[in-house]
């Protein structure tokens, strides 16, 4: 089932609504990728607070959209970790510690307006 992807301003929020398999997980990631590219997106939210289980392949999937898109010049920020999956993850040596994370999408869209890069206004050649 595809992820939507919402443009808000700048910002792409991708709002995950179940567990993902590994094929929606990729798809999630060619089509950040894409919509990065089209809308010249500056900020990324990826919410999933829908999620109960996150495995390690998720985990990882994650960051590499934050990789993928940071180096396309846009920041990424994960919200909505139920307490049991950051819980679980610990348990299991998947961090995000080199990632941006929040606790909502409103506290998401706040960490972006605040980070200068994600706050491009188009003026910026800066790609």
């Amino acid at each position: 089932m595809p992820v939507p992807i919402l443009k808000q301003g700048t910002f792409l929020i991708a709002s995950v609504q179940s567990a993902l398999t590994d094929a929606d997980t990729e798809r999630l990631q060619d089509d950040l990728m894409k919509q990065v590219s089209r809308y010249r997106a500056t900020g990324i939210i990826v919410d999933v607070t829908a999620i109960d289980v996150m495995d390690s392949f998720a985990a990882r999937s994650l960051r590499t959209i934050a990789h993928m898109t940071q180096l396309r010049g846009a920041e990424t920020v994960i919200v909505g970790l139920q307490p049991e999956v950051a819980f679980a993850m610990v348990q299991l040596g998947l961090t995000f510690e080199d990632m941006h994370t929040a606790l909502d999408l409103e506290e998401g869209l706040a960490w972006l307006n605040r980070h200068p890069r994600s706050r491009r206004d188009g003026r910026d050649s800066g790609r």
